[in-house]
């Protein structure tokens, strides 16, 4: 099988067009909770710590160095500075907690909604025929059971 061929079996299962939607709605989702990390949670965890900026929040290994430029000599290069980012850490670490969060509540209502969907005993929703059918053959086998159980 050719790969052109293996890929275009594999886009038309809908694998591909499930993750690119997958992908489009989490790229969404990642701007939202971004937003309500930098704009909700941030602003008042800065004010109870005295206006610091976590985002700009830093460790410094060693500090920078400009470059001079002497009058008539070669000019003395500069260094970058160097320093661990803790507050984009903490930042990060923020937004993982939320889309964690959201990700298991959404996780949870779909769990709820399908059992409920999946229950043949409840009359508010429509039970899907392969589901009764699977129902029936377990109440039939549970019902042959008893009958062998007593002989």
């Amino acid at each position: 099988m050719g790969l052109l061929t293996e890929f275009k079996e594999f886009a038309v299962k809908g694998n591909m067009i499930d993750m690119a939607v997958g992908i489009i709605i989490g790229t969404a989702f990642n701007n939202v909770v971004t937003t309500i990390v930098d704009k909700v949670f941030l602003p008042p965890l800065s004010m109870l710590t005295d206006d610091v900026n976590f985002a700009n929040r830093k460790w410094v290994l060693r500090e920078g160095v400009e470059a001079v430029s002497g009058s008539g000599t070669t000019p003395t290069p500069g260094t970058e500075e160097i320093a661990i980012g803790y507050g984009e850490l903490l930042q990060v670490s923020i937004d993982f907690v939320i889309i964690g969060f959201t990700v298991f509540l959404v996780i949870k209502l779909m769990n709820k909604l399908r059992n409920r969907a999946q229950d043949p005993k409840n009359p508010e929703v429509v039970t899907p025929k392969d589901i009764e059918l699977l129902n029936d053959l377990k109440e039939l086998m549970e019902e042959q059971n008893k009958i062998l159980s007593r002989k």
